[in-house]
């Protein structure tokens, strides 16, 4: 049996659940979710949403602090877009009822923290657990909608499109979606696909997000024939708990924006040495000072101390932080805790409008999976689920202007498993999974070179040939579909690694350590082979 639906969302984070709300109640809506809902990105985030709230802020300073932190690369009228629609934004979560944290002395009535880029407090959040606030609200209220059906523990395989079925014109017209429990591909027919599938940081050895973020729609857009860009700057989140347990547990942005302060072993404090703005200078600059001070050092961690503020003020405003971190054994109300860089954004993505439309007519790509022009060479702290939030309501309205056509009468084409066996050497997908990870950290990491990428390039085209002939072979796994995506992203990066002869932003590379602005004032856009003729 064949699914059908008005609209296939993939993806069940920030950006694909406000978009499925947004328009369930004119359309019915299938959504795809790899794992349970809160298994995604969203549900980790700590810090909060950045928007203009303040009286004494402005649109202005919000478009500057962002054009800033993106070094010159970021689209001056999409920031300013995104930017002007973050109070209705945040307007329509309270609206959902997201339970932001209080200050009766504020106007709107809610506590605003600042982090790293930022000139002002802007950043809404709910006690240091934003994310999870959001993602719970979103996920019952979609819960509770007869339009939308959830499936969760399925995971999109392809992109179904008319080129693919050798058909005239390239139109979106499903997926092939694994059910994991039932362990069958089946097709998802819908007029409308968004692609909501967040980033790609689990192609590194070491990353502060969970283990969904394996770049899914970006890879399958790529493979339908969709653009991408800027794919070279990948964030390093600069303050992650070091502890061989703790799996990279992410110490939110606004710790140093509450006053924390970076020491080396020794204690003494050091990034004043790397830039003015200290330990709130945005997150490209903190880390790669804090890899400098690591390397030179020969130190396995730096640490952050927020033991001199208060401690009721530190169990306050961080009860998850503090909660994690005495689990492990540190008391972050006495004592310093070691923490390293870790990959946690992936700036580029599939190329898009500001209507989230891509390359391909009916597909729709938001959130971290996409490329909108917002971030440029590095995204500014708590600018991410203000992306998600402005584009899901962007393309909702957008879709909602099409006509609505009447359901296809003809099914799509069935996956063929006819000619496939179950796998009886699955450590193969294992081991290759630990090698593309270990060679993206060594050697597409923090700090590049020509040399190191090129190493990088040659063993991500031998895991290629590997993972396509296995792909033909043996029936599909989620961790074979997983790491199928995360070898082709990996591609995507290490391409555009090495077109950007300067360093710029995230992209560090000691071939070309200088920005070049006769060179770098352009985004980095790999076109596939089957880009759409128009």
């Amino acid at each position: 049996m064949q699914h059908y639906s008005d609209i296939l969302v993939i993806g069940g984070g920030a950006a694909g659940l406000s978009l499925a709300l947004r328009l369930a109640d004119t359309h019915s809506i299938s959504l795809i979710s790899k794992g349970k809902l809160q298994e995604g990105s969203t549900y980790y985030a700590q810090g909060g949403i950045a928007a203009v709230l303040d009286k004494d802020d402005s649109f202005d300073d919000h478009v500057a602090d962002t054009l800033n932190a993106g070094a010159n690369l970021c689209d001056p009228a999409v920031v300013r877009y995104v930017v002007e629609h973050g109070p209705k934004s945040i307007q329509w979560l309270i609206d959902q009822g997201v339970p932001f944290t209080k200050d009766a002395n504020h106007q709107p009535p809610y506590h605003l923290t600042r982090e790293g880029g930022h000139s002002h407090r802007r950043i809404i959040h709910a006690a240091d657990a934003t994310g999870r606030a959001v993602e719970t609200t979103l996920d019952q209220l979609a819960r509770q909608h007869p339009n939308i059906t959830l499936y969760e523990q399925h995971i999109a395989v392809d992109l179904i499109t008319r080129q693919k079925l050798s058909q005239k014109g390239n139109r979106v017209l499903g997926a092939y979606v694994l059910d994991r429990d039932a362990g069958h591909v089946r097709v998802f027919r819908a007029q409308t696909v968004i692609l909501a599938t967040g980033g790609a940081s689990k192609v590194y050895l070491y990353t502060s997000n969970p283990d969904t973020s394996t770049g899914d729609g970006i890879a399958m857009a790529w493979r339908a024939g969709c653009r991408v860009a800027n794919m070279e700057f990948n964030q390093f989140h600069p303050t992650c708990l070091y502890h061989p347990e703790a799996k990279s547990f992410l110490i939110t942005e606004a710790m140093r924006g509450e006053g924390g302060h970076l020491k080396l072993p020794d204690g003494n404090r050091f990034m004043n040495h790397f830039d003015p703005r200290g330990e709130l200078a945005p997150r490209d600059i903190v880390a790669r000072a804090i890899d400098h001070e690591m390397k030179r050092l020969g130190s396995e961690c730096v640490y952050l101390d927020i033991s001199h503020r208060p401690a009721d003020f530190v169990k306050e405003h961080f009860p998850t932080v503090y909660k994690r971190c005495l689990k492990y054994g540190y008391n972050i109300t006495k004592q310093a805790i070691p923490i390293v860089p870790a990959a946690h954004y992936t700036c580029g993505g599939i190329t898009t409008n500001l209507n989230g439309q891509t390359d391909i007519e009916g597909l729709y790509a938001i959130g971290e999976t996409a490329f909108t022009g917002l971030h440029g060479a590095n995204r500014m702290a708590s600018n991410s689920i203000l992306e998600c939030l402005v584009f899901a309501e962007s393309a909702s309205q957008h879709i909602t202007t099409l006509d609505k056509a009447p359901p296809p009468t003809d099914d799509l084409p069935e996956w063929d498993e006819s000619r496939v066996t179950d796998s009886d050497e699955e450590v193969v997908v294992t081991h290759n999974w630990h090698e593309l990870r270990t060679f993206m950290w060594d050697y597409v990491g923090i700090v590049r070179t020509n040399k190191r990428l090129q190493r990088a390039q040659r063993r991500i085209n031998l895991l290629q040939n590997e993972i396509e002939e296995y792909y033909g072979n043996f029936r599909v796994t989620n961790d074979l579909l997983e790491l199928r995506n995360l070898t082709d992203v990996a591609d995507l990066i290490v391409q555009s690694a090495i077109a950007r002869k300067e360093s710029r932003g995230l992209h560090y590379t000691l071939d070309y350590p200088e920005v070049d602005d006769s060179v770098g004032l352009v985004n980095t856009v790999l076109v596939p082979e089957n880009f759409p003729e128009k």
